[in-house]
Formats: structure tokens, sequence, C-alpha cells
């Protein structure tokens, strides 16, 4: 295995992505970076199959349009980590900020702790390419805002994200959010969602993902695997049909 190591502190994030994609580009099979401190855009547009280690915080767009690569962030996150990601996957050992996956394609991002406002935002799907978004903590308001694809699924406590935050799945017109618990208040849900209970195939197609994601952190999958869960989905394709004027 070839192993490249980036001591990041102090550096621009113009010459640490440089010198990430000439790497990649080497055939490195594993990159760790040390000292990360809010370098922006990290493994951003990233092609292939390493694994790029970072320790730190990055800033915002960790891994916007990568495809293939993992990510593993010992650490918090800035805003939108997932952006427009075509494939790969991105593991946070921590909290992330706002807009976790905005418009993510494909792959994987996984969120061990918290996400901020609008995670998920405009998230989509094309044939057999669909992502997922795994929070393990709690979420904010507008989850899953304008989605058209994919799954978001939240596992964190249920009396911390069944009735706080608002506008959850507004405007969704593809995908599926679900949630940990439930049912939630109906004025937790934006315009163009509703609920129901997650079906028993619902079950069956979530259940590798929780084990994933539990064996990704060492958690103990079981208290996951019993809890019932809340599926949110569009309740019609065009959720803003009657806002417009038609002659």
């Amino acid at each position: 295995m070839t192993r490249v190591t980036i001591d990041a502190a102090g550096m621009h994030y113009t010459p640490l992505n440089r010198r990430i994609r000439e790497a990649i580009g080497a055939g490195a099979d594993e990159i760790v970076i040390t000292g990360v401190m809010g370098q922006r855009f990290i493994a951003d547009g990233v092609r292939g199959r390493g694994t790029i280690i970072i320790h730190g915080i990055p800033g915002g767009d960790l891994g916007m349009f990568m495809s293939g690569p993992t990510c593993i962030v010992y650490g918090n996150c800035d805003h939108a980590p997932g952006n427009t990601m075509d494939s790969g996957t991105i593991i946070i050992h921590g909290s992330a900020g706002d807009a976790v996956a905005h418009s993510m394609r494909g792959g994987r991002v996984f969120v061990r702790d918290n996400i901020g406002y609008r995670g998920g935002i405009h998230m989509k799907q094309y044939q057999d390419k669909c992502p997922v978004l795994v929070i393990g903590g709690e979420f904010r308001s507008f989850l899953g805002e304008y989605m058209a694809g994919g799954l978001i699924l939240a596992l964190g406590d249920p009396g911390k994200n069944s009735g706080r935050e608002r506008g959850i799945g507004s405007g969704i017109h593809g995908g599926r959010i679900i949630i940990r618990g439930g049912p939630l208040d109906d004025r937790c849900l934006g315009v163009g969602a509703t609920q129901r209970p997650l079906s028993g195939e619902g079950y069956r197609q979530i259940q590798p993902i929780i084990r994933e994601f539990a064996d990704v952190f060492s958690l103990d999958p079981d208290p996951l695997l019993r809890d019932r869960y809340t599926e949110i989905v569009p309740s019609s394709s065009r959720p803003f049909a009657n806002k417009y004027t038609w002659e």
C-alpha cells in the first residue's frame, strides 16, 4: 500500500488540493492529511479509489464533485460536505454544518453526530444511482428541502428530532426521508410532504445501512434496528403546481 502524508498546518487550500490530486494521480492508496483547519474544497473533483484521511476541521464543500474515493474526517466539518458528489463515501467522526449532501448525486455521507440546516437539500438520483445521507444525531429545519431522490436516514434520539424542527421535506418531489421514532407533529412537515409509518419492506432496505453505519462508528446496531421509524415522502410529484397561474 502506498501512503502519502501531508501536513496542512498553515497551508492555503489551493496548494493542498493540488498535492492531493498529484498523490491520487500517482496511485496513492491512502493520503493522510494532518493539521487541517478550515481549508475548503478538499478532495473536490477527485476521482479514483484512494482513501483520504483528514485530521482536523475541513472547510466548506468537502468532496464536492468527488467520484470514487473515501474521505474519513476525524473532527467536525463546515458546510456542505458531499456537495454534488457523484460517488464515493464521506465519513465524519463529529458534526457537520448546513447543507450537508447538497445536490448529492451518488455515494454515501455518514455523520456520526449532528448536522445543521437544510441537510440533503436538492438530493437527486438517476436510475440505479441513489445517494444516501445518514445522520447519527440531531438535524435542524428544512431537512430534505426540494429533495428529488435518494435517501436521508436520521438515527438520532427521537425525542430531540420529533417536534422542534420545521419544514422537513419542504418541496420534496422524490426520494425518502426516514426518521427514527415518530410520527412527527404535522406542523414539522414542509409543503408537499406527507408522512407514514415505515413499511416492512422499508425496514429491510435500511437494515444493511444501519449496520454499516454502526460498524463505521463502532456502535451497537441493535437499539437502532429494534426501533420504529417514520417515512416522509412527497404528497405529489408536483408539490407547487397550485402556485402557478395557467391560461
